[in-house]
Order: C-alpha cells, then structure tokens, then sequence
C-alpha cells in the first residue's frame, strides 16, 4: 500500500491498482486521478470538503463512492454519484477495508462544530480527521493532525503516546509556517519516538509505501 501526502490534510492511498482520496479539501492541488475507487470526507469544513475538488474527481472516476457523515453527504446533493453515509461502521469498497470512528469534530473555543469520522484503511493507516479519537487497535502508519485551532502540541503528543504507531507523520499542517513546523515536530518526534515508533516527514507529492 502507498500513501501521498498533499496540501494540507489530502492523502491519496494507492493499492491493488486503485486510488482512495481523503480530504481533497480547498488547499489541495491533485494530480489527474484515474483509478480513484473511493473518497472519504471526514467533516464538513472546507479545507476538507471543497464541492470543486469533489466534482472534478467524480468527472474522472463516475463509479466512485464517496463516504462521510450524514452533514458530509448533505453537502454533495450536487453530485451525480454514489454517496454513504457512515458512522461507526466496517466497510469493503474495491480495495480497501474502512473502518470508520468518533462522531464529534475537537472542541473549537468551547463547542463542537461539527461531526468528524476517523478513518483506518487496510488495517495500516489511520487518520482521525479533525479528532483525536482513538481507533482502540494497534496502528502501523498514523497520520497525525499537526496544527490547528482545536489542537495543540501536548495535546498531540498524548495521542500519539495512546496510539504507539509504528510510524507517524504529520499531516493538518498548512496553517504552519516552516519555523512553526521545526518548533511543533521537535516535540512530538519526542513523543512518537518515546512511544516506540519512527517519524516520518512528507513534503507534498511524497510518499510512504
């Protein structure tokens, strides 16, 4: 299995010859995809649902899926494509195994804004979105939030304490200056490496397989 980072919060996942793409929010800037099967949108908030993004990846691949929340998929009433809702739930979709978790966006200056589901894909990668929830199951790759509103660099480093990855890398980063960065990995490359596992940075277009 491959993973590319892109902009921000944008993952591609390649395997057995299909693409998944999740958050192909405003600041992404893909390639031409093919061969996407599936996307997923974890929340509603426009730098991880960008109604233009979506629109020109079902124009390329009309069979995909698209998976998310209940607010997610009323949001995409525009698309001619299919669309599931998901909550907690298992589910096979060419080939990848989703595993979806959480309900609630982190808590941004004293509320949830939103709905927010996690992701496992293939037993491998998780992302929790805009969440730290815990997938409860070890975790080969973690792609973590970095940087946001809702989150901080303690805050970070305790999840990643919870999960003990095998390998992280950050992701949720575009808000972050490239000081910022140095600052922020400096101590959770700390807390990832003291829980065990290996810290991995991926500029735009790398990837990790």
């Amino acid at each position: 299995m491959k993973v590319t980072k892109y902009e921000h919060a944008c993952l591609v996942v390649e395997e057995g010859g299909q693409q998944l793409v999740i958050d192909p929010g405003v600041l992404a800037k893909l390639p031409k995809l093919e061969n996407v099967s599936v996307i997923v949108v974890t929340h509603v908030h426009p730098d991880h649902l960008h109604v233009p993004n979506l629109k020109t990846l079902v124009e390329g691949n009309p069979e995909v899926i698209i998976f998310g929340s209940d607010e997610v998929i009323a949001e995409l009433g525009e698309l001619d494509v299919q669309k599931t809702i998901v909550e907690n739930d298992t589910v096979t979709a060419g080939s990848f195994r989703l595993e979806f978790f959480g309900h609630d966006h982190a808590i941004i200056y004293q509320q949830v804004p939103c709905q927010n589901r996690g992701v496992f894909v293939n037993e491998t990668l998780y992302y929790p979105g805009d969440s730290f929830t815990l997938p409860g199951k070890p975790v080969q790759d973690l792609a973590f939030p970095a940087a946001g509103p809702w989150c901080k660099v303690s805050e970070v480093a305790d999840f990643i304490a919870e999960v003990k990855p095998v390998r992280a890398f950050p992701t949720h980063n575009g808000t972050l200056s490239e000081f910022g960065e140095q600052v922020n990995y400096r101590y959770i490359q700390q807390a990832i490496e003291e829980a065990g596992g290996t810290f991995s940075y991926l500029k735009t277009g790398e990837s990790l397989e």
